[in-house]
């Protein structure tokens, strides 16, 4: 469960304060995926970043399952990260050197803790079958320069699950593809929403996927509100 109550997020400009986020409430709950859309600078991607731990607000309350994480330290916030929050963003950032597999394996390495033999043949079990669930399971030996766009995103899709989080935190996931391909990529989220029980947020600027989400938000100028113009026209 994400849930985010009066938060509110402001950067400095010169001498006063920009406002990116303000007094945003929301709450997603487990299996349901929520999209955020906007126009661009409107503050989607820094609520993303409060959602995900990597920014502490000026104030409010943010909880990822009942852990209130800006009273958290930051070594805290980063173990949360890798236990409980997935984060896809709109490039794959995939490793170049590593392999699909190896693109999974290594978020067990993140830790910084000596990992038994086991373990990694348990990562690697895990790594195997999560390829498989995003339909990439022939392709496990090959690198982000043998994949194409839409196979590294579904990399990247897998990648972020590796760990079992309860959280997903998405950023414009078919931005760089076509119609077809991107289509293909919502439904990968909304079937792994479901089969994980994540709570899952979408940012988008694609109006054509919004129908199909459980629930969705307009940010503007660092607020949210619920709905969408275009939703009320169909």
């Amino acid at each position: 469960m994400i849930r985010l109550t009066d938060t509110t997020l402001t950067f400095p400009d010169g001498g006063t304060r920009v406002t990116a986020v303000n007094d945003v409430s929301l709450t997603v709950d487990r299996g349901t995926v929520a999209a955020i859309t906007g126009p661009s600078g409107s503050g989607k991607s820094s609520l993303l970043a409060v959602m995900s731990s990597l920014v502490t607000p000026d104030r409010g309350s943010v909880v990822i399952d009942d852990i209130e994480v800006t009273e958290l330290s930051m070594n805290d916030r980063a173990e949360l990260r890798r236990e409980r929050i997935g984060i896809i963003f709109q490039q794959s950032n995939l490793i170049p050197a590593l392999t699909s597999t190896e693109q999974l394996t290594v978020m067990g390495e993140l830790s910084g803790d000596r990992r038994s033999a086991r373990a990694r043949r348990s990562d690697t079990g895990r790594a195997a079958e999560l390829l498989d669930a995003v339909g990439l399971a022939d392709h496990g030996r090959k690198r982000p320069a043998q994949l194409s766009g839409g196979q590294r995103q579904r990399v990247n899709i897998a990648r972020a699950l590796m760990n079992r989080p309860t959280a997903l935190v998405i950023d414009e996931p078919t931005s760089a593809l076509d119609q077809e391909r991107g289509s293909s990529i919502l439904d990968l989220i909304l079937r792994l929403t479901a089969e994980h029980n994540t709570a899952t947020v979408l940012v988008t600027h694609d109006l054509r996927l919004l129908p199909r989400l459980d629930r969705t938000y307009t940010m503007t100028d660092g607020v949210l509100t619920e709905g969408h113009p275009s939703l009320a026209r169909t």
